[in-house]
């Protein structure tokens, strides 16, 4: 069973990596970006009879800093 858990940075932090990126698309002339928001994916291959909750679990104790970060999980 695999799991691929998405996490960004809140609406209303900072995200410097983010604004890095918009400022190197304009260097690059991709006119038009507004805004980028940065974030990460993590693949994880669990064992059989792993659950969501086991995910979530992870994610509230490591994957994630839930106070300046939200995630999302799918599992397939």
């Amino acid at each position: 069973m695999k799991a691929r858990v998405h996490v960004m940075l809140k609406n209303g932090v900072l995200d410097p990596q983010g604004e890095a990126v918009r400022h190197a698309l304009g260097a690059l002339g991709f006119e038009g970006v507004n805004g980028v928001r940065q974030g990460k994916v993590i693949e994880l291959d669990l064992a059989e009879g792993a659950t969501e909750a086991d995910v979530t679990a992870m994610c509230e104790k490591l994957l994630a800093n839930t106070v300046i970060e939200s995630y999302s999980v799918e599992m397939a």
